[in-house]
């Protein structure tokens, strides 16, 4: 099983940046994908959520708005998050994660993922 993460940088605030996750060695149609982050000396927190099917997704209330969440299940099993309005604050390793059988109350519990990728850091400064 691997999920590899890449996309991340160094921008201004107010930029954009596009994360992406490449997965690989499980059924990527079958497992709901999330995004965590984890800023430096901060426990790592929900970002956002998208279904197996693809038809609902879920975010933390600090990148309502900001950040959408999408995936390729057709083509390339690879899970996006579009980041827009970037501030200082959003500035982590950001994390993607797989998991089946997950129910909307746990989406944000880390336990429940069953696969992680390496992270990929983002930090917003000017």
């Amino acid at each position: 099983v691997q999920l590899q993460a890449s996309g991340g940088g160094l921008v201004q605030p107010g930029g954009s940046l596009r994360l992406s996750c490449a997965a690989s060695g499980f059924i990527f149609s079958s497992h709901a994908m999330s995004w965590f982050r984890q800023a430096l000396g901060k426990v790592r927190e929900f970002v956002a959520t998208i279904r197996w099917s693809g038809d609902s997704t879920y975010y933390a209330d600090s990148v309502k708005g900001r950040f959408t969440i999408s995936r390729d299940s057709a083509n390339k099993n690879t899970v996006y998050l579009q980041m827009n309005n970037l501030k200082p604050e959003d500035t982590a390793v950001y994390f993607c994660a797989a998991g089946s059988g997950i129910i909307i109350p746990t989406i944000s519990t880390a336990t429940r993922y069953s696969y992680w990728g390496q992270g990929t850091l983002v930090t917003v400064s000017s």
